[in-house]
């Protein structure tokens, strides 16, 4: 394996990692809000607050490295992404601020505001919509290259339809992976209350999750044909894999059994599938203007940054157990008998 595929697979490893736990907490928020307004609150809220509490600080952590590290690695995607993402990037800053600001909010006892639980729940939703607009313009046929400079064509991104596919599947995919995690987590705190409720949601976000996979396949073949054609030659088994996790994750849950291994095969389910998707994306990182065999830093440099980072990782996965050991997954804990320490 060459320096710049190792780099690119512990990037894609940090992503992956974000892509999990951020998706659990967007998707508590919304689930929080959506309690509330239909007055089930009492429910599922109190299991939602013991989950958001220890763990909301951490969730933004592997996405910066996984930013600082794209740009190390390959500094042409500053330059081309910059002009691209500076609409949606600004949109998602300016949502995570509202996002954090209602933990602010709560410290100072506004907890219970409807208003606020809106803020959290609704950004909770926009700002992976807004990310993933990136994974579409990396296909290409968004950014034009001139003499004078890079143009982004924002309204044929606004327009098209493979675009509003990934909005979608970004969106009720969020929703699958956080009401699979709260299921699991009811169970163990043996909430007898939460537990048919949440696997409700499971059930139903299911749905849509696979639904809205299989359009972005179908758009994808109109809109990258170079993908959709790699996909086909002799990398479909990724994705194969990916719903056969699916099968049997979504089979436990209407059984209702095992929901902690149903989770483990929601994750096997997009790792596969998000693996896969970067596997047959390569050697592009934007086509066709960034590949990692041209673009990437000087070797030297890229060695060092591929070392920091897999230090990084073998820093942060420990840590991130820990925090669940002691917290999310304490007996005491996930059953209410135990604070973490937080408002």
């Amino acid at each position: 394996m060459q320096i710049q595929e190792l780099g690119i697979a512990v990037l894609w490893t940090f992503l992956y990692g974000y892509l999990i736990v951020a998706s659990i907490d967007f998707g508590a928020g919304f689930f929080a809000f959506y309690s509330k307004y239909t007055k089930r609150d009492q429910m599922i809220n109190r299991l939602i607050a013991r989950y958001l509490s220890p763990t909301w600080e951490v969730t933004n952590v592997f996405f910066v490295f996984f930013f600082v590290g794209i740009v190390g690695f390959f500094p042409d995607t500053a330059y081309y992404y910059g002009t691209a993402l500076l609409v949606p990037a600004s949109v998602v800053l300016i949502l995570l601020a509202i996002r954090g600001s209602f933990y602010a909010f709560a410290n100072y006892g506004s907890k219970e505001s409807t208003f606020y639980m809106f803020l959290y729940g609704a950004t909770g939703l926009l700002i992976p919509a807004s990310m993933s607009t990136v994974l579409t313009v990396s296909q290409g046929g968004f950014i034009n290259e001139t003499e004078s400079g890079v143009f982004f064509d924002g309204m044929k991104l606004f327009t098209n339809f493979y675009s509003w596919t990934v909005v979608t599947l970004a969106i009720v995919s969020v929703l699958y992976i956080s009401a699979m995690f709260l299921l699991f987590y009811a169970d163990k705190a043996r909430d007898v209350q939460a537990v048919p409720l949440v696997r409700k949601w499971a059930l139903f976000w299911s749905v849509p999750t696979i639904i809205a996979s299989g359009l972005v396949f179908f758009g994808l073949k109109s809109q990258a044909a170079w993908h959709y054609e790699s996909i086909l030659a002799g990398n479909w088994w990724w994705f194969a894999a990916s719903f056969i996790f699916f099968i049997v994750a979504v089979s436990f849950v209407y059984l209702k059994r095992n929901y902690g291994l149903a989770f483990l095969m929601v994750m096997g389910q997009f790792f596969m599938a998000w693996f896969g998707y970067g596997y047959t994306h390569l050697p592009y990182i934007l086509y066709p203007y960034i590949d990692i065999n041209g673009s990437v830093v000087n070797e030297s440099m890229a060695i060092a940054l591929v070392v920091v980072f897999i230090l990084g990782l073998l820093l942060l996965v420990p840590a991130l157990y820990l925090l669940l050991r002691l917290f999310l997954f304490d007996n005491d804990y996930v059953r209410g008998k135990r604070s973490s320490g937080k408002a």
